[in-house]
């Protein structure tokens, strides 16, 4: 059976090299056969988490369709910047609103239990997110998604890609190549 994986990034910027990175993995993942989708977080845009909101309104509906795609995909490969040592709070942020249930009969976590993750990282500097990945490798175990060891952080990602977007090194692409099979294996039934 086809993996069916999620691809995003954790900017909602037009250019982010993050994003970039994640299409290069949506990319490689349709090649090698995998079911996946690539979403844009700037396309469901929500306010910042607040318990009293949620209790008056309950999950914005934006939440609701992005963890509806978080269920229905066994697989999640998240691009991440780096921000002060740590992950983006838009991506924070949409964790923290498709964590929460919505309905009585929701199984807790139900967006992230029993998924597999792969991560990756790009940034200007010579660490590439590095930092950033293992507090959002951290918090991805405590909600019940397993990681995956292997993921990649490349540095210099101003530079890293041609003006289609594509990853200029070869070793760099294949790295990600392997993640990107590793997830589709792990997620394969």
């Amino acid at each position: 059976m086809s993996s069916k994986i999620l691809f995003l990034a954790g900017s909602a910027r037009k250019d982010s090299m993050n994003k970039k990175l994640a299409k290069v993995a949506y990319e490689l993942a349709v090649e090698q056969g995998a079911n996946a989708t690539f979403v844009d977080l700037k396309d469901y845009p929500m306010p910042l988490y607040d318990g009293d909101d949620e209790t008056a309104s309950g999950l914005p509906e934006n939440a609701i369709k992005l963890k509806a795609l978080f269920i229905e995909h066994s697989g999640l490969f998240i691009a991440s910047p780096e921000y002060n040592s740590s992950f983006s709070a838009l991506l924070k942020n949409t964790l923290d609103w498709i964590s929460r249930p919505h309905t009585d009969k929701e199984r807790p976590l139900s967006a992230f239990r029993d998924k597999v993750a792969g991560l990756a990282a790009t940034s200007p500097g010579a660490l590439g997110g590095l930092r950033g990945l293992v507090a959002l490798r951290m918090l991805l175990g405590n909600i019940q998604v397993m990681v995956l060891p292997e993921q990649i952080a490349i540095g210099g990602g101003m530079t890293a890609f041609d003006e289609q977007g594509n990853l200029i090194d070869e070793k760099q692409r294949q790295a990600l190549g392997l993640i990107v099979a590793r997830l589709i294996s792990e997620t394969s039934n």
